[in-house]
């Protein structure tokens, strides 16, 4: 149990039955009325955005997700198989929860993973990978004859980043998972 007063970005609360993530927390003071605390809070499955006030000294659910480290082994239908690095387990992770992080996975990708009991809802890649490119477009002699032109490249695990027109098939690239873009060349 949490008081309202101590709900700060970043919390984790339980309520009617969803988890959500603290946004933003503002407490509201207006003349000649009751104070109360305004919250923007992420529903962590659905990834929606609300808007809810609370009254001073209330009681809310705070939750405790847990942090574990998985590694990327295989998809398996319409989920993705990890391995849990702490306990070995084999755990299922839907392709709603990893969004367009999938194509950024490869075998042995290891990512963060917040649990809460056995229930999945977010995962975190390393902010860096290196992949290789397995694929470029073709490009015309008037893009040639501009400077700072780059090409899409599709690299080893689905993912397209603009790239230098340098960079061949065969070439291992830093990718940024988060901004989708080029680094360096490896």
């Amino acid at each position: 149990m949490a008081n309202t007063n101590q709900i700060h970005p970043g919390m984790t609360l339980k309520l009617d039955g969803r988890i959500l993530r603290v946004e933003s927390s503002v407490k509201v003071t207006v003349a000649k009325a009751t104070p109360f605390i305004k919250t923007k809070l992420r529903d962590l499955v659905t990834d929606e955005i609300i808007e809810k006030n609370f009254k001073p000294n209330q009681n809310v659910d705070e939750v405790a997700l847990k942090e574990h480290t998985l590694e990327y082994l295989y998809p398996e239908e319409k989920n993705y198989l990890f391995l849990d690095i702490e306990n070995l387990n084999q755990v299922l992770v839907s392709m709603d929860v990893l969004g367009e992080k999938i194509h950024y996975l490869k075998e042995g990708t290891q990512v963060k993973a917040m649990f809460y009991g056995e229930i999945i809802f977010s995962v975190e890649l390393p902010q860096f990978l290196e992949l290789m490119v397995v694929k470029t477009e073709a490009l015309g002699e008037d893009a040639m004859a501009v400077s700072n032109t780059t090409k899409k490249a599709v690299l080893e695990t689905g993912a397209k980043v603009d790239v230098p027109l340098f960079i061949e098939i065969g070439d291992v690239i830093k990718a940024d998972t988060q901004e989708h873009e080029y680094i360096q060349r490896v």
